[in-house]
């Protein structure tokens, strides 16, 4: 993961400048009067002091002061700005007076490329209040993009955060903070900067790009952070697809390392979403069914995985498991009839109830894990969640909703999981 370069510097620098008013019309407005005598109206208002494009005019008393500054700027006078800014500064009567020597401040800052002097003008133009928050957070992101692009990262998370708090809808600020402690090799904390992004956009109604959510979930990951699987939930949950689907599953499952039970069921997940996308996927799968004697289950996911064509069956992997799965006996509906009447234990019918679901009858799948529920002994958290699992493949959310619901404890993170598939199609 790369670092961007911020393009926004200079550019919104030099703009913010760009309509610093010229104040040689105020200077010759000012200047003494020839003896009074009758004066028309337009001769009046040529003689008044006029605001520039922006609104702003400077005092009568900071007015000559201005103007030299203004002089040496323009000049680009090195020499003689310190001492022409400090007398302006002095001068200065109002926030007017203030707000157009900060503008000039920041003029002679950029030509002179001095980063600090140019932040200090910001934080005047800021104080004067003169200038709309909304353009001053613009000064301060230019500002950032500036010390992004110099690796000065502090100093630019300082400047994108300034800016990011005078205008709480500039999402961009907000990720370039981000971005700058990514740059700085703070990945937890680039991490929670994209996690603020992706929150500020949900509060305003808006939905973060992918990209943003890759971000945070990546950064969480390598950081090992304790937040990363559930933003790995929050990024298959805004963007839901067999990429986001495996990659959250994943994430679960090398944080949380779940016992043979709960990668089954999680391998169950992933083909439900149309997330089981690599040869590894089916050959675990294939795995962890036939290690539960369930080879109904396994013979169908590796015929899927053929026909899906991720599976190469003259692999000599799968080549195997076609070999050893063709010696293993395949329950029928009668066999499972039989095994039912038998009146098995609640561990045996539980599993009765994962050979329907293998074979795709989910409602009978179900009916046989409700039957469970009422077994001494039984797991009862395991039963709802595959209770659930069986109601969500045969359609009935309602039905499966409450299932999930009902499972607490170790397994409730892998329901949770599945609720979030249901949701998106139930």
């Amino acid at each position: 993961m790369t670092k961007r370069p911020v393009r926004i510097a200079l550019g919104v620098l030099l703009a913010a400048t760009a309509a610093t008013p010229a104040l040689a019309q105020y200077e010759n407005a000012s200047r003494a009067a020839p003896p009074p005598r009758a004066q028309t109206n337009d001769e009046a208002q040529q003689q008044e002091p006029k605001a520039d494009q922006n609104g702003v005019k400077p005092s009568k008393q900071a007015l000559k002061a201005l103007v030299e500054l203004q002089k040496a700027v323009n000049a680009k006078d090195k020499a003689n700005i310190p001492a022409k800014l400090a007398a302006a500064q002095a001068a200065a009567k109002t926030n007017e007076d203030r707000y157009l020597i900060g503008r000039l401040q920041l003029r002679a800052a950029i030509d002179s490329n001095d980063n600090a002097g140019t932040t200090a003008a910001i934080a005047a133009i800021e104080a004067s209040g003169v200038a709309d928050r909304t353009q001053v957070a613009q000064l301060y992101k230019g500002m950032g993009g500036t010390y992004y692009n110099a690796k000065q990262y502090d100093q630019a998370i300082a400047a994108f955060t300034k800016a990011a708090s005078l205008n709480p809808n500039d999402f961009e600020s907000m990720d370039l903070i981000a971005e700058s402690n990514l740059a700085a090799g703070r990945k937890a904390e680039a991490s929670a900067g994209y996690q603020r992004v992706i929150q500020a956009r949900k509060a305003a109604g808006q939905k973060a790009p992918e990209e943003v959510y890759q971000k945070a979930v990546q950064l969480a990951y390598d950081a090992k952070a304790p937040n990363a699987v559930q933003m790995a939930s929050d990024w298959v949950a805004a963007y839901p697809s067999a990429n986001s689907w495996h990659n959250t599953i994943a994430i679960y499952r090398n944080f949380n390392r779940p016992d043979a039970e709960g990668t089954l069921d999680l391998l169950r997940l992933l083909q439900a979403a149309g997330a089981l996308t690599t040869p590894g996927d089916y050959a675990l799968f294939v795995e962890a069914a036939a290690d539960q004697m369930n080879f109904n289950e396994a013979q169908a996911v590796l015929n899927a995985g053929i026909a899906a064509k991720v599976v190469d069956p003259s692999n000599s992997n799968f080549r195997d498991m076609i070999t050893v799965l063709k010696k293993k006996p395949i329950a029928t509906d009668a066999d499972l009839e039989t095994a039912i009447k038998s009146s098995p234990n609640a561990l045996n019918l539980l599993r009765i109830g994962d050979r329907y679901y293998g074979m795709g009858n989910y409602s009978k799948a179900a009916e046989i894990y409700r039957q469970v529920a009422t077994k001494p002994g039984a797991d009862k958290e395991l039963a709802n969640l595959h209770l659930g699992m069986a109601l969500a493949r045969a359609g009935d959310k309602a039905g499966a909703t409450a299932a999930f619901n009902a499972v607490t404890g170790g397994r409730s993170e892998i329901a949770k999981l599945w609720l979030l598939y249901l949701q998106q199609h139930g």
